[in-house]
């Protein structure tokens, strides 16, 4: 058990050293303070299920108990953030409710009965595991996205670990409890917590400016394009010319199969020499120059917007419709009103 506390405490204070970092980063605030909630969420979990610190009898424990609970639905909303997803309010709304709930009940059991019901603690079970399934998949579906390749690994890889790890203890705790004394599970716990803690640190801390961006930052000065990115630069203006970027499902990895090209090679000149953060932004440059010349052709006034996003290569509406307003501060329906008014 003292190798057991040992690991906990190495792996609790590795994420505080981690969160220090983050805090003191350039990211955007709600990245900032969102992964400051994750970490801080596994470091009170690691804590909270100890044996042997007995954290239940602190004055304390509520606040911790809460954070422990918590770090599912931080871990969703972290790479929703970072992948740039939008956030399901009422799915948000759920997952805390749910974790409330579980949380009162958790509170009520360590004060007044002892005894916690199967149906709170199931329900938190249940939804944590959705939460960090989720999360995974959507770490995989955006994998493609980042045009800056270590902190496309570590975000793919902090994700989908920590998810991983966050199914585990799911599983687990159904079948053996939150208190549970198996010392073979406590101890594979926390040395599997305890590396990869270990090793998301010593990335994070030797490079965090590339692993979470700051969104607001001015972009550095550019040195005039070499021969290979010259050439490189004129096949994707030609590409963009034929007007490929309306392609619905084009990624970068099959752009960079047209034209050719490694992938590396690509993704180092879209950000790196032309500026986009990412490849959708770079997409997105392209299609909502269209739109809003579509939007504003009286020839086509009758044409639905979910008609025109799907032209422009958008899956669905929802997608279009953020871009759009992103780019222009109005949604494409009143954009269209605007530019017929302003022709008539």
């Amino acid at each position: 058990m003292l190798i057991d506390t040992a690991m906990r405490l190495m792996g609790v204070g590795q994420l505080v050293l981690m969160a220090l970092v983050v805090g003191r980063s350039g990211a955007p605030a709600r990245i900032r303070w969102t992964t400051i909630l994750l970490l801080t969420s596994v470091a009170a979990y690691l804590s909270v299920v100890s044996p042997t610190l007995h954290l239940w009898r602190s004055a304390a424990w509520p606040a911790i108990l809460i954070l422990s609970l918590n770090a599912p639905l931080a871990l969703w909303v972290f790479a929703l953030l970072i992948f740039e997803r939008p956030i399901d309010w009422r799915l948000f709304g759920l997952a805390l409710g749910v974790t409330l709930i579980d949380w009162a009940f958790a509170l009520h059991a360590r004060y007044v009965t002892h005894e916690m019901p199967l149906v709170a603690s199931g329900m938190q079970h249940a939804i944590a595991f959705l939460l960090a399934a989720h999360a995974i998949a959507i770490a995989i579906a955006n994998r493609g996205d980042d045009l800056l390749e270590k902190r496309r690994a570590f975000r793919l890889g902090f994700v989908v670990v920590v998810g991983v790890e966050t199914l585990g203890v799911v599983v687990a705790e159904s079948a053996y409890g939150l208190m549970r004394s198996d010392i073979w599970l406590m101890l594979l716990q926390s040395s599997t917590s305890l590396l990869a803690i270990l090793a998301f640190g010593a990335a994070m801390l030797s490079a965090n400016a590339e692993l979470l961006f700051d969104a607001d930052a001015r972009p550095p000065e550019r040195a005039p394009l070499s021969p290979a990115e010259h050439v490189l630069k004129g096949k994707l203006d030609a590409a963009m010319a034929r007007r490929v970027y309306r392609e619905s499902g084009l990624t970068i990895g099959v752009l960079a199969d047209r034209l050719g090209t490694p992938e590396h090679r690509l993704r180092a000149l879209i950000n790196q020499r032309l500026g986009y953060r990412n490849f959708s932004d770079f997409l997105n440059s392209h299609r909502i120059g269209d739109a809003r010349a579509w939007l504003g052709d009286p020839g086509k006034v009758d044409l639905p917007v979910l008609t025109l996003a799907m032209d422009l290569g958008y899956d669905s509406l929802a997608p279009f419709n953020r871009a759009f307003r992103e780019a222009t501060g109005t949604n494409p329906s009143d954009y269209r009103r605007s530019a017929i008014l302003e022709k008539s």
